[in-house]
């Protein structure tokens, strides 16, 4: 089972540490640094991630249709190939880079503070995403990455992608500041309750299953 090391990135925590589960804690929130401006920068209010990549992506499709590098069929094809993609992308960062095995003093540290913090602290609502420095810097560099691979074709994909990412957010937010609707969203706090009360190594999609369904990570019916 994938750990959430206890120890926080101030103390470098060592590979047995690491490998020790925890018991989720609903209240309060860890320290991750001790200079205390960096650890004032470490929270965000949900809505200045959302609203960055949320403008990035209408930015980005308005400015690739009035500057003639797409037509309106292009760009829905193009926004949809990018959120098509975005659902990839967040199903492999999670499963690959934040539940990093924490073999090493580094690897433990590394995954604590980017999201074992957050297994720990699931309720920590000023930890739910990036701080907002970072998420325009995470933008940016999507942007040159995009241009650099996609040419014109970037501004559609683009759109798309920062739109997935927004979104992202938004539910990654509402399952945990929000109790279970009594409809048919309650599957996306069900699946996500899996991955942090029941079976970590699975059920790594958020705003999506589509990639645990096809991955074969979706939680087993004996733990639900």
């Amino acid at each position: 089972m994938q750990s959430v090391t206890t120890e926080e990135p101030g103390v470098m925590p060592t590979p047995a540490a690491a490998s020790a589960s925890v018991r989720p804690k609903h209240k309060g929130s860890a320290q991750l640094f001790k200079n205390p401006v960096l650890e004032r920068l470490s929270h965000t209010h949900i809505a200045l991630p959302v609203g960055i990549f949320a403008a990035t992506a209408a930015l980005s499709l308005y400015y690739g249709l009035t500057h003639g590098f797409m037509t309106g069929l292009a760009a829905l094809g193009l926004f949809l190939a990018g959120l098509f993609a975005f659902t990839f992308a967040e199903y492999a960062v999670h499963r690959y880079l934040y539940h990093i095995p924490a073999t090493t003093p580094g690897r433990a540290k590394f995954q604590y503070t980017f999201h074992g913090v957050h297994h720990e602290y699931p309720k920590d609502k000023t930890r739910l995403a990036m701080p907002p420095i970072v998420t325009v810097f995470v933008a940016s560099l999507l942007f040159f990455i995009f241009r650099f691979s996609f040419g014109s074709y970037a501004f559609g994909l683009l759109s798309g992608f920062t739109f997935g990412y927004a979104m992202y957010l938004f539910v990654h937010y509402a399952i945990h500041a929000y109790s279970p609707p009594k409809n048919f969203l309650k599957v996306w706090w069900t699946h996500h309750s899996q991955h942090h009360y029941r079976q970590d190594e699975v059920a790594f999609g958020v705003s999506s299953t589509l990639w645990d369904h096809l991955i074969g990570t979706m939680p087993t019916k004996k733990a639900g």
